[in-house]
């Protein structure tokens, strides 16, 4: 396997931000939004988690947005902001808000501007102080710098791309802060996770066939005592679909004006996962 170095950071490995959470009523999930506000919201409000003003009212549910907010439409930061803001009040009604990296947040922090629409860059007020506040050690960098790569909630895992067998092995919380160590030393020296084969890029899960691939996918469950592992990165612009028989669902509906695709979001509880429309 290759990144078999890596390992040694699987042993005592402590997280900066908690990665599981058990016993949760009620789960929210949202794929890809790629800058768009208005779709972003119209499931907000009709999960019932803002109101008018958009302000939380989802009481202790939790929220997970699985990456990709940025590039691609004109209102990303006004999301970035929302976001912000939510995931200060939703504590104090006992709810929660994760907001997880997508590829798109990496490449920006990068600056890697391949996608970038022109009104995010209005938004900023020009090209130049968008790439700042977008650094790592920027406004809006420092922020996503901050954020899990992978967490779970009950038996569900959620990450952007997916897991590859490269991984496969890896706990959530390993992840998390490999992918925030590269993160602080600024790509010098890659350890290959933020690769085609690493959780925001592999699209395995979404495209690939065959043994090797849940084999992988069941190890990862199994090391990070899940059941299934919900997924962004990927558009299924028919809607949110399921794989591997319902262990891997598919969130990225391509909503974002730019796909054309509809806005979706899952609800996860006791009972299971269920498709919802706003």
């Amino acid at each position: 396997m290759r990144y078999l170095f890596l390992s040694l950071l699987l042993v005592a490995t402590s997280s900066a931000l908690q990665s599981a959470w058990d016993g949760v009523g009620r789960v929210v999930a949202v794929g890809d939004v790629h800058g768009d506000f208005g779709q972003f919201v119209s499931i907000l409000q009709g999960a019932a988690l803002v109101d008018d003003e958009l302000n939380w009212v989802g009481g202790k549910t939790h929220l997970v947005q699985t990456g990709d907010i940025l590039d691609r439409g004109p209102d990303s930061r006004a999301v970035m902001d929302l976001i912000m803001r939510l995931e200060q009040e939703a504590p104090l009604q006992g709810g929660c808000v994760h907001f997880l990296l997508g590829n798109h947040e990496i490449m920006l922090m990068q600056t890697d501007l391949r996608y970038v629409h022109p009104g995010e860059i209005l938004s900023y007020g020009g090209l130049k102080e968008m790439v700042r506040a977008l650094r790592p050690d920027g406004e809006y960098g420092s922020w996503l710098a901050g954020h899990n790569t992978a967490i779970r909630i009950n038996n569900a895992l959620f990450v952007h791309g997916g897991i590859s067998e490269d991984f496969a092995s890896f706990s959530i919380d390993s992840i998390n802060e490999i992918v925030r160590d590269e993160i602080r030393r600024s790509w010098t020296s890659p350890s290959g996770i933020l690769s085609s084969t690493g959780p925001v890029w592999f699209r395995g899960l979404a495209e690939g066939r065959g043994s090797s691939i849940r084999r992988s996918l069941e190890e990862f469950l199994e090391v990070n005592s899940a059941g299934i592992i919900v997924i962004g990165h990927t558009v299924s612009i028919e809607g949110i679909t399921t794989r591997f028989s319902g262990r891997v669902v598919m969130i990225d509906t391509g909503m974002s004006e730019c796909y054309g695709g509809e806005a979706q979001y899952l609800v996860l509880d006791q009972r299971g996962y269920k498709v919802h429309f706003p």
